[in-house]
């Protein structure tokens, strides 16, 4: 492919968010995002370069994980120090006693608020992924992760498949923490392909994609769903994130190269044009936050998330293309996507981020979220796995 537009724009964009990363992000928030008294990491840092504490929540520590040990797999020289340092707050602080990941506490692991979140959860299984797949104490990592999947199994499962969000039951039930089930899943069979459990998972949270999150028209996922996996009654019903078409695109394709589904591989497709054609602003450059179901425009504010998940969404299209053209087609997308994405970058201290743009294309000025960290990884993880 080299020669072609597509595929050298991808290239420089992927070039120049690499760099950014080894040489700024990563070397910033391991050192001023690290707190080396209580353990664990600040929630965020402010455009001063300030970390700001506050209520931890379980996810930051387990997508720090993820991002220092993949960041290091890019090239970062920075210390295993940092995966370890994550990992214990992750274990230590953030595991219950009731065999699953508190959802919020106090720097000192005293628990905050609502104890269990099914999304906080996902993120757990996640970040213990990451850390055994850069090889730390890979008994502990695995018997500590099988034990928070079969509680979830046991004791949160919905009977028509998915999990609820609490005992009794609370609605709306979310596809949002079904997606990430469905990450952690699928990062674990890539370290053991043959585990049955986990896989019985992974195909228990794709087929429910495709038999109720997906709009039987226009094949969008919805967000919000009532006791019975129908869309919640109202507005809130009809509402779809373009970032998770393309978040849900990238997942469903990986699935449905594992089982060779012909269904989820067109599903996955067909999320990531529905996410480009009415939830991408082409004056900013952005995707935005919502839109109906309908497809038309809900939220046309901008975060950062968003920006990340359209550039594995065109890379999962380069992916599964099969002429050249439309090979490079999708690459000149993934490089449109990427470069939406560093306008967030470009900060007075290099290496954080803005997380909010507004309609007229102004950024909110607030700190640097430290749970951003891993989407930018991620993106750019993917963008080297496609071309290595």
């Amino acid at each position: 492919m080299t020669g072609t537009p597509g595929f050298d724009a991808f290239l420089r964009e992927r070039d120049a968010l690499t760099a950014w990363l080894l040489e700024d992000a990563l070397p910033l928030w391991w050192r001023l995002d690290t707190d080396r008294v209580a353990g664990g990491f600040f929630e965020t840092i402010g455009q001063d370069g300030k970390a700001i504490d506050g209520v931890r929540r379980v996810r930051v520590p387990a997508r720090q994980v993820y991002s220092f040990a993949t960041g290091r797999d890019l090239g970062w020289n920075g210390p295993f120090e940092a995966i370890e340092h994550g990992l214990n707050f992750l274990v230590t602080k953030c595991y219950g006693p009731t065999g699953f990941f508190r959802s919020n506490v106090m720097p000192d692991g005293t628990p905050v608020g609502r104890e269990f979140d099914l999304y906080d959860n996902a993120f757990g299984l996640f970040g213990l992924a990451a850390a055994f797949a850069a090889d730390t104490d890979r008994v502990l990592l695995a018997t500590l992760a099988d034990t928070v999947r079969d509680n979830l199994i046991e004791n949160w499962a919905h009977p028509l498949g998915g999990f609820e969000e609490a005992v009794p039951r609370v609605l709306p039930l979310r596809a949002n923490p079904h997606m990430h089930l469905l990450e952690a899943a699928l990062a674990w069979i890539e370290i053991d392909p043959a585990n049955e459990s986990w896989n019985a998972l992974a195909d228990e949270l794709a087929e429910l994609c495709l038999a109720k999150f997906l709009h039987p028209k226009n094949g969008c996922v919805r967000e919000f769903f009532d006791g019975d996996w129908n869309p919640m009654p109202g507005d809130s019903g009809r509402i779809a994130e373009p970032g998770h078409q393309f978040e849900w695109g990238w997942l469903l394709a990986r699935w449905g190269l594992l089982r060779r589904r012909a269904d989820a591989l067109a599903a996955a497709k067909k999320l990531v044009l529905l996410g480009e054609r009415y939830g991408v602003d082409p004056a900013r450059g952005v995707a935005f936050n919502e839109i109906w179901d309908d497809l038309s425009p809900r939220d046309r504010n901008a975060r950062l998330w968003p920006q990340t998940e359209r550039i594995k969404g065109w890379l999962t299209m380069a992916s599964l293309s099969e002429t050249e053209d439309e090979i490079d087609d999708a690459f000149a997308k993934v490089a449109v996507a990427a470069a939406g994405l560093r306008r967030y970058l470009e900060t007075p201290i290099r290496g954080l981020w803005r997380d909010k743009m507004g309609e007229a294309g102004r950024f909110v000025e607030e700190p640097a979220p430290a749970s951003s960290l891993y989407h930018i990884v991620c993106a750019i993880s993917e963008m080297h796995a496609v071309v290595p």
